[in-house]
């Protein structure tokens, strides 16, 4: 059976295609102001998925290389007051070697005295050193200063406030965390085994007339426990480099994906607007065609 065709039935089909074609040519428009292939789910559900994720992954390594980059500043505060500490230590012994000539009097023996009490001031004030507010050799500790002084006992009395278990961690991946501070009582020692308090024996027995070097091994050994941790804080620095040029690059791919999936190709797209602008076109004139017969026409 034939169905009939009327007139209005070719002005519908007409009209419905005229919009198809307007609606395809608008939303190449759309894709062509905003640079994106994908401007609402619907255009592709599973690429719209796969950006989502894409995304999520950049966002996530994004603050891994934040956290990297303020792990880096942490060493790096410690490290300047490590090596500036590790100076200070080494500028006592040629001190106590000097006091171990024979020559000096009286006089001569408290002008060492002070000045090594002076180091001892300079080495209370590196451990004491913080970043943003934040002790660097105490941990996560919330005592302010990673160092107590108790100068109500003679000699002081010099407590680390720190905790061996409660360190500053920066995660620089998924699975990769690295500590940003210092254990001070593993590079100052605490207590009568501090260096502080082997300053100040060594400050009395200058005072005192008495040989102070025999300190000299406790010197050399201290010296050497703070190199080590030295080293320890260099191996950590340049893990987080490793982790930063690492996340470089990961950014540098997880971009470059995303970019695949959401950018449109601007010369393929300048192509395709143009056919749609010239069907559109067409479709205008076969329009016009079909809408011109008027009841004169019939009644001809």
């Amino acid at each position: 059976m034939i169905g009939r065709v009327t007139q209005q039935t070719l002005q519908r089909s007409t009209l419905a295609n005229l919009q198809l074609n307007l609606s395809k040519m608008s939303d190449l428009q759309a894709q062509m102001s905003s640079g994106k292939k994908i401007t609402k789910p619907s255009d592709d559900p599973a690429g719209t998925a796969q950006a989502l994720s894409l995304r999520a992954q950049n966002r996530a390594t994004t603050q891994y290389q934040r956290n990297a980059q303020d792990g880096e500043a942490w060493l790096t505060t410690i490290d300047t007051a490590m090596q500036t500490s590790v100076t200070t230590l080494r500028r006592v012994r040629d001190l106590v070697v000097q006091s171990g000539s024979g020559a000096l009097n009286a006089t001569g023996r408290e002008a060492l005295a002070t000045e090594i009490e002076g180091l001892r001031d300079s080495l209370l004030g590196q451990a004491n050193t913080s970043y943003l507010g934040r002790s660097v050799f105490a941990g996560s500790s919330n005592a302010g200063a990673a160092f107590r002084v108790d100068s109500t006992t003679t000699p002081p009395t010099y407590t680390w406030t720190g905790s061996p278990d409660a360190s500053v961690q920066r995660r620089l991946a998924p699975d990769t965390t690295v500590r940003a501070d210092a254990d001070g009582s593993a590079f100052f020692g605490d207590g009568a085994t501090s260096v502080f308090t082997m300053l100040d024996d060594i400050a009395a027995g200058l005072r005192a007339g008495t040989d102070v070097t025999s300190k000299l091994d406790d010197i050399d050994t201290r010296t050497s426990s703070m190199l080590g941790e030295l080293s320890n804080v260099g191996t950590r620095t340049n893990q987080i480099k490793a982790a930063q040029s690492n996340n470089a690059l990961a950014l540098q791919d997880v971009s470059t994906r995303l970019s695949g999936v959401e950018d449109i190709d601007l010369a393929q797209t300048v192509v395709e607007l143009q056919m749609q602008e010239v069907a559109y076109k067409g479709a205008l004139g076969a329009t016009a065609r079909v809408l011109q017969p008027t009841l004169m026409d019939f009644l001809r």
